[in-house]
């Protein structure tokens, strides 16, 4: 792989000024950029453009021969906010405990509600070729990895509630928000939970008659966050607080290992804690007096760190999402994108836009022409015709600074592939047989050649196609279609038939369905295309997808017709010979 790129894009641009900031800070370490992920429920393509921007950002770096880590902050000790569509509702018993205290959804494998959500997205992100030093901040808090910063927040309490207050009417979004109603998904930053948000900060703050807190216990009784905390001693590290469950307690803050900084403390205090240099955000957190604003200041007034370079990203949307079974939660994850698609594709629909840039990713048919745009890329760049930037996106697509990602040997259009599985009903045997045909001048050896891409294309089939779009071949000639046919019509099938055999190859039959019409009018085969013949041609094909299929529409022609076969295609089109 290339060590950097000379193209400056938005990738080069924002690695520039994380390697210009290490320095100006002479750091002496390794750079350090970060990115989120609450497991609160389906883990979305919105939440992934922020491991994907800061992933691309460190490979990067790293392609520059300079040591850059991307911490992943699992947020796994946020609160159980409410019960999902589908799961029982006695679920609700659990709101308000860590995701990491409740259980997974039943019949589920994993331990706990954060691992069944965490567990399809580090699948996904293997397969993207994502590397990342993963962070549990269930762990970090229980371990007591971040007392030494809990302390210092509970000290300075006044100061902190003080930053909160000049912020506070101009909050409008800050805590982080779940997908949103339509196609489009927030872009959650990743990190965090609902604390130090929108709501009144009387309710989820601690600004109330006892003074501001902005540490929130969760229950040793009940488990949950339902707590108020009443008073706090700096000399003895006393804290009490009381709990809606009826439960109350006076601990030694550092014996005390469940609880957590609320969101617009903790975000500044990781940034500190853990040296982040680079964090993007999503619009909800990058809104004047929201959490990055917040945090900006308190990085600096409490925690004596310095704020990370935080760019904004846009969203991220989806279309044309059919029955895709694993995300349960619809809203499509990158484990069901990639059920369809390659991880190169994949990355390179984040790799290619800059983060402010907004973009949907396709379910429907429009995959089709996805992958066609994503072959002829790769076309153009070996053989030298691809702009700077088109280039560089592609390299950053198809692998990263330790390598290129598995990939398919022998990369059939992916259209192709899906008329294939179509017409053949998915059976092995026949999918050989017709690809067999369509790549007479590079021979196969066998479906290892053309997948992942083959499978993809068959989950595509099976999960989003249409069922009155698939394709059902005719066992039997339509006689009385064949027998209502007029003198010209006959003629047109009699003149295709009279040439299969000369040109059956994917290249040859496409040469003869077009050509046909243009001999009944008296052309040659060459003839450019007309509004008149363009329609010849149109009332020519519906009559062979009539024959062959039954309706007006299909699979392209020529793949149906290798498909089919030379001897059925005979047949159903009513030939005697």
């Amino acid at each position: 792989m290339a060590q950097g790129h000379t193209e400056a894009d938005w990738v080069s641009r924002l690695a520039d000024e994380v390697v210009a900031t290490a320095e100006r800070r002479a750091l002496g370490r390794p750079m350090v950029v970060a990115s989120g992920l609450s497991p609160s429920g389906p883990i979305h393509l919105g939440n992934l453009r922020d491991v994907m921007t800061s992933h691309l950002v460190a490979d990067e770096v790293r392609r520059r021969g300079l040591e850059c880590v991307h911490i992943l902050s699992w947020d796994d000790y946020d609160r159980f906010r409410r019960v999902p569509a589908g799961v029982d509702p006695s679920w609700s018993t659990h709101i308000g405990k860590p995701l990491t205290s409740v259980p997974p959804p039943r019949g589920s494998r994993y331990a706990n509600w954060a691992d069944h959500y965490k567990a399809p997205m580090l699948g996904a992100l293997a397969q993207l070729g994502v590397q990342f030093q993963g962070i549990s901040q269930t762990e970090r808090y229980t371990s007591g990895a971040y007392l030494a910063e809990i302390l210092l927040a509970m000290h300075e309490r006044n100061r902190i509630g003080q930053v909160l207050q000049r912020y506070r009417t101009t909050v409008t979004a800050g805590a982080r928000t779940e997908s949103q109603s339509g196609t489009a998904f927030q872009p959650d930053s990743g990190t965090g939970g609902d604390d130090g948000g929108a709501r009144p900060m009387r309710d989820h703050d601690g600004l109330a008659a006892a003074g501001y807190f902005p540490y929130k216990p969760y229950c040793s009784a009940c488990e949950r966050d339902l707590t108020t905390v009443t008073a706090y001693d700096d000399e003895t590290r006393a804290i009490a607080y009381t709990c809606m469950c009826g439960h109350a307690e006076t601990a030694t803050l550092s014996e005390h290992s469940h609880g957590k900084l609320v969101w617009k403390v903790d975000w500044p205090m990781r940034w500190a804690h853990e040296g982040v240099l680079f964090e993007p955000s999503g619009v909800d957190h990058q809104s004047p007096g929201s959490s990055y604003d917040v945090g900006s200041q308190l990085v600096k007034d409490v925690f004596g760190g310095a704020p990370p370079i935080g760019p904004m990203y846009a969203f991220v949307g989806s279309a044309g999402m059919a029955k895709m079974s694993s995300s349960k939660g619809e809203v499509p994850t990158p484990a069901d994108a990639l059920e369809i698609m390659e991880p190169q594709l994949l990355r390179w629909l984040y790799a290619r836009r800059r983060p402010q840039q907004s973009f949907t990713i396709t379910f429907d048919h429009e995959i089709h022409r996805l992958y066609d745009e994503w072959d002829a890329v790769g076309r153009k760049v070996a053989d030298g015709t691809a702009t700077g930037a088109t280039a560089t996106a592609y390299d950053r697509a198809i692998g990263t600074s330790t390598g290129r990602l598995p990939t398919t040997p022998h990369p059939l259009p992916y259209r192709t592939l899906v008329s294939v599985v179509d017409i053949s009903a998915g059976d092995p045997k026949q999918i050989l047989r017709i690809l067999g045909d369509l790549a007479q001048d590079s021979p196969l050896g066998g479906l290892d050649e053309v997948r992942p891409r083959l499978d993809r294309a068959q989950t595509w089939v099976d999960t989003q196609m249409p069922s009155d779009q698939r394709t059902r071949v005719r066992g039997e000639p339509d006689l009385p279609l064949i027998a209502s046919l007029t003198k010209a019509e006959s003629e047109s099938l009699q003149l295709l038939l009279d040439g299969l055999d000369e040109h059956w190859s994917l290249e040859g039959l496409t040469t003869l369905v077009y050509a046909v019409p243009k001999l009944q009018a008296g052309l040659p085969p060459d003839a450019p295309p007309t509004a008149e013949l363009k329609a010849l041609q149109r009332a020519f094909f519906a009559i062979l997808y009539r024959l062959l299929v039954g309706r007006d529409t299909g699979p392209r022609l020529p793949t149906l017709l290798l498909a089919v076969g030379p001897a059925r295609v005979r047949t159903l089109l009513g030939s005697r010979r």
